[in-house]
Parts: C-alpha cells; sequence; structure tokens
C-alpha cells in the first residue's frame, strides 16, 4: 500500500529532531540576560551552564525508551508494577549519570543527593507522562488507520462482488436476445452480435476503474435498450430520453443497468399493453433517472430464481458508494411499477 509522504521515516525522523532542538534551545532563547552563550564570571558557573544543558539532553533517552518499550511492554499489558520499577531504576541510572558530569567532568563542588532528586524528579515525571501520552496517541491513530485500510478493502472486496454479480445476470439476458434473433433470421443478427462484443468490451474493460464518465456510462445504457428494442420490436412501446450532461461527471460503472435490466424482465410478457420509459437528465450536478414499467398486478410478482439478484444488488452499491448522497425511491401504483434515482455526481 502507498505510503503518505508524511508517514515516511525520514520524515517523522526530521519532525522528531526538530522539536528536540526547539525544546533543547527554548530555555536558553527565553534567558535574555544571559543569551545563547556560557556568559559567566567563573569556572563554576561555566560547569553549571554545560551541566544542564547535557542534563536536559539526557531527556531524550528516557522518552523514547518509555515511547517504545516500557509502554508497550509493562504499562499496555497492566504490568504496573514492573514499570514502576523500571521507571525508578531509569531515574536512578540518569541521577548516576548526572552525578559523574557534576563531579568529574565538570569539577563541580557541594553535590547534593536530595538537592539533585528535586531538581531531575519533576522534569523526569513530565518527560515519562508526555512519552506515554505520545505512544498512546499514536498507538490509536495506528490502529485508527489500519482500521481504515481494512474498511477500504473490505470494501473494495464487497463491490467486486457485487459487480460479479451483475456481469453473469446481464449476459445470460444478453444471449436470450441472440437466440430470439436468430429464431427469427432476423437481419439485425449480425449488427447486433458487433454491439453486443462492443458492450463485452466496456464491461471487460471499462468496469474494472471505481469511476467511469457519465457520458460513457448513458452510452452503454443506449446500446443495451437498442438490443432490447431489436427483441421485442413493436410488441412493446419503449420510450427514451436520455439527455447528454453537459460538462465531464462521473459515476461507478454498470449502477443504472439493474433498473433497466428489471423493468424488461418484468415489464413484458403476459401484461396487458405492456410499456417502458426511460428517463435521464442532470440538473444542477445532480443525476435524475427513472425507469417506469407496466407489471401484471394479478401475478402477485412471481418471480423466478434469477430474478431479484440486480435491484437487491444496486441498493447495496448505492448504499456502500454514496451513503446520504443519493435517494432511490420504488413505487407501485396503478399498474405501473417506478424506479427513480437522484444522485449526486462527481
Amino acid at each position: 500500500m502507498k505510503t503518505n509522504w508524511y508517514n515516511s521515516r525520514i520524515i517523522k525522523v526530521l519532525t522528531h529532531a526538530a522539536v528536540w532542538a526547539i525544546v533543547l534551545s527554548l530555555p536558553y532563547l527565553l534567558d535574555t540576560h544571559h543569551g545563547m552563550g556560557p556568559r559567566r564570571n567563573n569556572r563554576f558557573d561555566q560547569g553549571f551552564f554545560y551541566l544542564n544543558f547535557v542534563t536536559s539532553v539526557l531527556w531524550i533517552a528516557p522518552f523514547y525508551l518509555n515511547a517504545y518499550w516500557l509502554t508497550p511492554a509493562y504499562f499496555n499489558r497492566r504490568r504496573y508494577l514492573p514499570y514502576i520499577a523500571m521507571l525508578v531504576l531509569l531515574f536512578a541510572i540518569l541521577m548516576g549519570i548526572h552525578f559523574t558530569f557534576f563531579r568529574f567532568v565538570f569539577d563541580l563542588p557541594h553535590f547534593s543527593l536530595k538537592g539533585a532528586t528535586w531538581f531531575l524528579l519533576p522534569p523526569y515525571i513530565l518527560v515519562v507522562a508526555v512519552s506515554a501520552t505520545f505512544r498512546v496517541v499514536s498507538d490509536k491513530l495506528e490502529a485508527d488507520q489500519l482500521a481504515k485500510e481494512r474498511h477500504e478493502e473490505n470494501l473494495k472486496t464487497e463491490l467486486s462482488f457485487l459487480r460479479s454479480q451483475i456481469n453473469p445476470h446481464f449476459i445470460f439476458n444478453i444471449l436470450n436476445n441472440l437466440v430470439a434473433l436468430e429464431q427469427m433470421k432476423s437481419p439485425e443478427l449480425g449488427p447486433t452480435i458487433l454491439k453486443l462484443s462492443a458492450l463485452m468490451q466496456y464491461m471487460l474493460y471499462e468496469t474494472d476503474e471505481e469511476r467511469v464518465s457519465l457520458a460513457k456510462e448513458v452510452e452503454y445504457l443506449q446500446s443495451y435498450i437498442d438490443l432490447q428494442k431489436q427483441r421485442f420490436g413493436d410488441k412493446v412501446p419503449v420510450s427514451v430520453s436520455l439527455e447528454a450532461a453537459p460538462g465531464f461527471y462521473e459515476i461507478e460503472p454498470m449502477l443504472l443497468i439493474p433498473f433497466v435490466e428489471n423493468a424488461f424482465k418484468h415489464g413484458v410478457g403476459m401484461i396487458d399493453h405492456p410499456a417502458i420509459s426511460i428517463e435521464l437528465a442532470v440538473r444542477d450536478k445532480v443525476l435524475h433517472f427513472s425507469v417506469r414499467n407496466r407489471y401484471n398486478q394479478a401475478s402477485g410478482e412471481v418471480k423466478d430464481k434469477g430474478s431479484g439478484i440486480g435491484l437487491g444488488n444496486v441498493k447495496r452499491r448505492l448504499k456502500l458508494l454514496y451513503g446520504n448522497q443519493h435517494v432511490l425511491a420504488i413505487n407501485r401504483s396503478n399498474g405501473w411499477f417506478e424506479v427513480t434515482l437522484q444522485l449526486n455526481l462527481h
């Protein structure tokens, strides 16, 4: 998976280095009397200046030891007593290092264990608290990112599965069309096969993308409708209005075809005065799509085993992809089955 530039190791290292540089230099930048340099009157003043700087640098070690070792190994596992013991041991080591620099490196007089403890303990507790907070926040952000990636991966897998359900359903319907044309010895069989070839090319090479242009999807929809009109001829009046949308918009591929498939599947057959109406228009970046077909109210909507895949599928896809950016309504009234969809376009 591609790593964002701000999550790269180099950027993290540089960020930490910059933060520590600011933290360590801040006391001296704010010291308007002495400035950055050891402007002291005697050797002891200079020694204390350098000792304070070295001690400040020492805080880097407990910060990262606590963040990357003690907190995950002890605190996160609720091993609190060993955690406290390790912190006490670490503080003792820092006290030993501080004493070594105090007495033997800078040769400063009057070392007091009590005074050094009260001097070093507050910043040590602050460093430990900040490092623990840093680790907890880092773990939370990492867990959230991992959960997001898993969700996106699951979403892609589910969408791929839903899309694969559409393709066999669509091919099954078109093959039925070709059989009907062959039985009628229609001269349209050859052009129909070529049109089907173009549709298959679209399905195989275009629909692998997350989104396609609305113009291509409308062209695909028009070709499918033309194939169905060739099959039924004048037996089923089909009213089609697919308005070309100005501008460039994108849409999830094969999102609209299940509605049209459903109309041709259940809007013909044992129906008095069958009719199908399909309308598509774009107004103010909103897609308005509707499909109406007559249906046999006396049939009780008895469907075969292969029916129902398209509409249930597209409802799920709309929910996954568009959430509250779409409005889908399905109504049955006065012998008409109507689907209307309003979709905010990208």
